[in-house]
């Protein structure tokens, strides 16, 4: 099953680093690609795990589009800044 979630916050590859292999963790999920152009992540999995995977995003700064705003919205960039930075080391 494909799932689509649109995010907010991906700037580069090592975004992208980041989310793939944080919800690789997850056994249900068996393929990850990140869109960065169009801050889409498109999972494989063989069940629904949509709202599963939109909160390990959000808890890694990148909030499923239209979920957070304000103050919220700027604390998830700033822990989309460390996230990047780490998949960039990665």
């Amino acid at each position: 099953m494909e799932t689509r979630i649109e995010v907010e916050n991906i700037r580069c590859g090592g975004c992208a680093n980041s989310i793939t292999k944080k919800l690789l963790e997850d056994p249900r999920i068996t393929a990850v690609n990140v869109d960065i152009e169009n801050q889409t992540v498109i999972l494989e999995s063989e069940e629904d795990i949509k709202a599963d995977a939109a909160k390990i995003l959000f808890g890694l700064g990148y909030p499923e589009k239209g979920t957070v705003e304000g103050m919220e919205a700027l604390k998830e960039k700033a822990k989309s800044v460390v996230s990047c930075a780490i998949g960039k080391v990665s």
